[in-house]
Formats: C-alpha cells, sequence, structure tokens
C-alpha cells in the first residue's frame, strides 16, 4: 500500500482537549474512534455502491472497503479507499491556524469527500457519516437529548445535545465533555439529525471517470468554556458574541480560502521539518502538530485578552501548569509567540492573589476546565468533604486569604517554575520584540529570579517537571534551568533599559554557568546530580543556544552531545540513568543542541521508529520505554510542541 502513515492513533478531528476524536489502528476501517482518553467517540462512515454497502469509518457488519493510501500531515488525515469500481477520498482538517486565533478556537473540522468512478461501469452511489450521540454526554448512559435542524444561508445545520444542560460542571482527566452541543454542516439537505446521532449524506450517478465532492463540517458548541476565576468565559471565536452555527458558515462559505492556508501550512512545515532533519523529523513533526494545539483551549477574559490553557491529559488534569506549557512553547514561538504569553497570563494573575504568599511561580491554575486556583499539591481536609475524586470539583481556591495554608511546600516545584515563568516570558518576547512587562508582573519576576540566585545554583531535595522520577536533590538539569532563567530575566530587563541590573544578573548567570560546568563534569559528561552520580539530558540548555544567551562555548555541547549518543537505545535516549524511560520532547530538544546532522539524525530517527512501531495504541505518548516502546504515562499532551525546537 503506497503512501501509507502509520501511527499508533490517526488525528481525525482535534480541536481541544474535549472535541478530539481519533482512530486508534493503522486503518480507518480497523477500529471505532475513541476520544483521546479512550472512550468510545463513534464517527462511522459507509459508502453503498449499487446497493451493496461499504464501511470506510468504524467499525460495522458492512465489509471494509480497502485502504490504498493515508497520510497524516501537520493539519489534514487525508485517506483513499476503493471498492467495487468506486474510489473514495475523505480528508479530515482541523484548521488550527496559530497566526488566526479566531479561527484556531474554532471548534470545527472539515470532512471532505470525494467519490470517483474507476472502471467502466455506470454506478449509484450513496454516501454517508454518522456522528454518534455519545459525542455530547459522558458515561456510558444516554441522557434525555434534544435533537434538531435548520437551513440557512444555503447550508444545512443538525445539532444534538442535553435537554438538561449542565455547565462546566466536572473537572477531571480522562474525562470528556458533558455539556454543550454536537453540530454537523453540509450543503442544504445533506444533513439531518437522526435517532442515533447526526448524519450527513448525498447519492449520486457515476459513470467512468465521474467525479461529486462535498464538505461537510462537524463543530462543538461548548457554550462556556473554561472557569476562569469565576467566569464562565467563552471560546475567543465567540468573545464577541459569534455562534457556532455562524462561524461554521463563515467556514463552509471561505472553505477553499481556509483549506489553501491549511496546506500552505502543511507545505512550509513539512519543508522546513525536511531540510532540519529529513522524513523522521517530518513525521515527527506530522503526528505533533495538532494534538499539541488540540491539547489547549483559548479564550477571552474580562478584558478581552487572551488566555490560554492546556490541559494536563492522561495525567492529574490541571489546566495551565507551567512545566506543561514550558516544553510545549517551541511550536507557538514559531508561529505566535502572543500564544506563549497568553500560557503564561493565567499564572501571573493568580500569583498574586492572597492564597499563593509564595516568593516562587505557581505550578498551575486548577483542573480542567476549572481554572480556579492551584490543585496541584492542595492539602487534604476535612473541611472538604473527603477525597476529591477524578470529576469532582475543587474549592475555589482563588477566593482564599494567605492565612488559609492550602499547600503542602512538598509538593511544589520552586525553582523549576520561577525558571520556566522567566524564560516563557523571555523567549515570546525574544520571538516577537515586544518586551513590555506591566510593573505590577515586574514585582513577580524580580522575585522569581532572587528565587533562583538564592536557591538555583545547587537545588535541595524537590521536584521539577520530570516529577514522576520523584524528588531529587542537586539535581543538575535543575540547576541549569535556573541559571538560563536568571540570564532571561537579565535580557528582559536589558530591553526594558535597565542597563545596570541587567549587567549584574547576566553577570551572575555566567559566574553560575562556570561553577555549573566545573562541578557538574564526571569524565566526559555531566552528572545527573552534583555528587557525581550518573547522568541525564541536560534539555534545559538549548534556550542557551536558541536565546544566545552565551553561557556555554561549542566544545562544552560537542563533547556533551557526544556522551548521549551511545547511551541511545532502541525506541530513543532515557531520560536519564535511573531508568529506561524517556521524554520525545525532552529528546528533540536535547537534539536540538547538535552541531552536525549525524548525531542529530542518531538522536531523532529512534523517536520516529517509536510512533511507526510501538504497540501502545494512543495519540503521540511522550512518555514510554525506550527497550519496548511501551507507553508509560500521558496520552495527546501539548508538551509535543517540543518536538519543534529544532526549528527554532
Amino acid at each position: 500500500m503506497p503512501n501509507m502513515t502509520r501511527l499508533p492513533a490517526l488525528p481525525l478531528v482535534v480541536n481541544d482537549p474535549y472535541f478530539s476524536i481519533w482512530c486508534a489502528a493503522d486503518l480507518l476501517t480497523d477500529a471505532d474512534t475513541s476520544h483521546w482518553a479512550g472512550a468510545v467517540k463513534r464517527l462511522k462512515g459507509v459508502l453503498t455502491i449499487d446497493e451493496t454497502p461499504f464501511r470506510f469509518l468504524g467499525l460495522g457488519p458492512e465489509k471494509a472497503m480497502e485502504t490504498i493510501a493515508l497520510e497524516v500531515t501537520p493539519m489534514s488525515t487525508r485517506c483513499v479507499f476503493r471498492a467495487a469500481g468506486i474510489q473514495l477520498t475523505v480528508r479530515f482538517t482541523s484548521p488550527l491556524l496559530l497566526d488566526d486565533p479566531d479561527v484556531l478556537s474554532t471548534p470545527a473540522t472539515f470532512v471532505d469527500v470525494s467519490v470517483k468512478a474507476t472502471d467502466t461501469a455506470d454506478h449509484t452511489v450513496r454516501f454517508s457519516f454518522t456522528a454518534f450521540n455519545e459525542l455530547c454526554f459522558d458515561g456510558d448512559t444516554q441522557p434525555d437529548l434534544l435533537r434538531d435542524g435548520f437551513a440557512v444561508s444555503g447550508m444545512s445545520l443538525a445539532y444534538v445535545g442535553q435537554r438538561r444542560q449542565k455547565l462546566l460542571c466536572h473537572s477531571g482527566d480522562h474525562i470528556t465533555i458533558d455539556w454543550g452541543y454536537l453540530y454537523l454542516a453540509g450543503e442544504e439537505g445533506a444533513v439531518e439529525p437522526a435517532r442515533e446521532g447526526l448524519c450527513g449524506f448525498f447519492t449520486a450517478a457515476l459513470s467512468k471517470g465521474g467525479e461529486q465532492r462535498r464538505t461537510f463540517l462537524l463543530g462543538y458548541d461548548d457554550v462556556a468554556s473554561i472557569n476562569y476565576f469565576g467566569m464562565p468565559a467563552k471560546a475567543w471565536y465567540a468573545r464577541n458574541g459569534k455562534t457556532l452555527p455562524q462561524a461554521l458558515g463563515e467556514f463552509y462559505m471561505n472553505r477553499d480560502a481556509l483549506l489553501a492556508r491549511c496546506d500552505a501550512l502543511d507545505q512550509s512545515l513539512t519543508e522546513d521539518a525536511l531540510q532540519r532533519g529529513g522524513v523522521d523529523y517530518a513525521e515527527i513533526c506530522s503526528a505533533a502538530y495538532r494534538q499539541s494545539v488540540a491539547a489547549h483551549k483559548l479564550i477571552a477574559d474580562e478584558q478581552g485578552e487572551m488566555a490560554f490553557f492546556s490541559k494536563e491529559n492522561d495525567s492529574n488534569g490541571c489546566i495551565g501548569t507551567v512545566d506543561v506549557s514550558y516544553p510545549s512553547a517551541p511550536l507557538f514561538l514559531k508561529y505566535n509567540p502572543e500564544l506563549v504569553r497568553a500560557m503564561c497570563k493565567p499564572i501571573l494573575r493568580f500569583a498574586k492573589m492572597p492564597v499563593w504568599p509564595y516568593d516562587f511561580a505557581p505550578h498551575d491554575v486548577g483542573r480542567y476546565p476549572q481554572a480556579t486556583g492551584q490543585v496541584y499539591g492542595a492539602g487534604r481536609r476535612e473541611a472538604w468533604g473527603g477525597k476529591i475524586r477524578n470529576g469532582d470539583l475543587h474549592p475555589n481556591y482563588y477566593l482564599y486569604p494567605d492565612a488559609a495554608d492550602v499547600y503542602e511546600l512538598k509538593y511544589q516545584m520552586p525553582v523549576e517554575e520561577c525558571g520556566n515563568m522567566l524564560i516563557l516570558l523571555c523567549a515570546a518576547a525574544a520571538f516577537d520584540g515586544d518586551f513590555n512587562i506591566a510593573g505590577e508582573d515586574q514585582a513577580l519576576l524580580k522575585k522569581w529570579a532572587q528565587y533562583l540566585l538564592q536557591y538555583g545554583e545547587d537545588p535541595g531535595d524537590q521536584l521539577c517537571t520530570d516529577d514522576f522520577a520523584g524528588h531529587l536533590a542537586r539535581n543538575v538539569n535543575l540547576s541549569a534551568k535556573a541559571i538560563v532563567g536568571i540570564a532571561c530575566y537579565a535580557r528582559m530587563l536589558e530591553a526594558q533599559g535597565d542597563a545596570a541590573n541587567a549587567g549584574k544578573y547576566h553577570q551572575k548567570a555566567k559566574e553560575m554557568a562556570e561553577s555549573w560546568r566545573k562541578r557538574a563534569m564526571a569524565d566526559d559528561h555531566t552528572a545527573l546530580t552534583f555528587d557525581g552520580q550518573g547522568w541525564s539530558m541536560k534539555y534545559n540548555l538549548a534556550w542557551d543556544r536558541v536565546l544566545k544567551l552565551g553561557l556555554f562555548d561549542q566544545a562544552f555541547y560537542r563533547r556533551e552531545l557526544a556522551s548521549y549518543l551511545p547511551r541511545v537505545q532502541k525506541y530513543g535516549l532515557p531520560l536519564d540513568s535511573r531508568a529506561s524511560y524517556t521524554k520525545s520532547d525532552w529528546i528533540l530538544w536535547t537534539a536540538s543542541m547538535a552541531e552536525d546532522a549525524d548525531s542529530f539524525h542518531a538522536l531523532i530517527a529512534p523517536v520516529a521508529k517509536y510512533l511507526r512501531e510501538t504497540k501502545s495504541r494512543i495519540p503521540f505518548g511522550d512518555w514510554y520505554d525506550t527497550k519496548t516502546g511501551k507507553y508509560v504515562h500521558f496520552i495527546a499532551r501539548s508538551v509535543q510542541g517540543g518536538v519543534f525546537m529544532p526549528l527554532l
């Protein structure tokens, strides 16, 4: 079968953490579609050719069409089928255009269809595409549903949703939306509600070479997207009152222009990736793009400004996690640095609230879709009514006073998050030239830089972003982040005209870097900890190269990168010497520091091999075993935006 992309799961409708539908198989006819977390959310496709039904999407009693081509690009998944003298092409495109927030934030996916006769006979075909009811509720029990349809502006719309709407009624992980309305749109007369869901269809008579094309749009109106510190916030596209039917109408009318823009991004990104790292790197980028973007939700705050929230998929469900934004940033820096600032804004806002009295940065701002105050490390009190389960709401921590003493310090990540925030804000400014920082935020950044000066050079026993590995004292890579963070703070001060203080912080970062280099070296590599034990990827130093901070010379990087190559396993370089598992995002950060193509490819090729061979049927998992290729944890996360670091 030519032109076949093999991924552990195929992205189909990939718009946001809830509206994310995949086929966890090699072919679209090998499995029912599901939410990224595994709950069955069926899309079913049947093409009836001369009264014989053939299945092209999902499972069922019909005979499966033969798949003759399957291609996954950054923006689209295209599949070509054939049966009984007919060729069918179906393309799913989620227009996640990062430079156009209105389009990006509209939860809609194009389903483009072409049916063509390939033999000499005449044929009658009927195309049917069904989106099932379970897309608009959580769990196995179907509630009472409301369904209807109407025509507007030359387009038919059908929708289905629960009769009793409970907006923003839960929070958690491995959980799907339980409110809002599923929509299907198409040309007039081609869409209708049915008992099992929403159906799009058309009938055509075809002779040799004859072809019929149709476009459908699948969308989801969540009505309220995020509880943003007490405000039920709408998606960005709806900030001025635009409805989803209006947005679907605009998409439908502007289809050709939108798809042309998607095709242009596909081409430019693929060309960039091929030039940087060949076919392996291009396939990694194609697997990561839609997933990385769709693990976010973009909303408007009370002032009409963007806030961009990640969700920790298959982790703990946290929203707006700093050490998830950090690895994801390269993708957004490449295409729209303002989105990186939009990731940071909720953290800056929460850090100034009374409940957060600490001199280091927070970890998150809640549990998706409730941005109501950090939940990571929140203590357990009987007054809360017992254990908070998946699906339950946490207390509104943002309302608590500083005396509430909500958080357990042993579960915090002080050096990690201070470094992350300083680096993210500096990188966003460096990529678009906007170094303007509000006065009250400047006070926070200074406090966090001072924290790194005091505690970052040789960190105590604390967590870092790789918290699954547990606490670690004297973490060399964490210290590297602190040094980079201080250098980034100096860069921001310099850009704001404070040359004197910028010079002081930059000099301190240089001194810390020299001390770090001497204390971290162990034979031909840097150690895991400052007592000389083990080894680890020093991925945090990628920013030294990207932002040209001048902390370490090329000889250091050449020696360090050379030490990694003998440690590469079948499916990648392990995270460190403690275990055989790895993080794919950190591998790509590490590879970005290689100065020669051979070393770069030696590091990234096993990641591409993992995508092609893993038996773990999930979207691009970032934490997996380098020897077996088996998923350890984490599914469909935004951190895969980190694989774009080599393009910076």
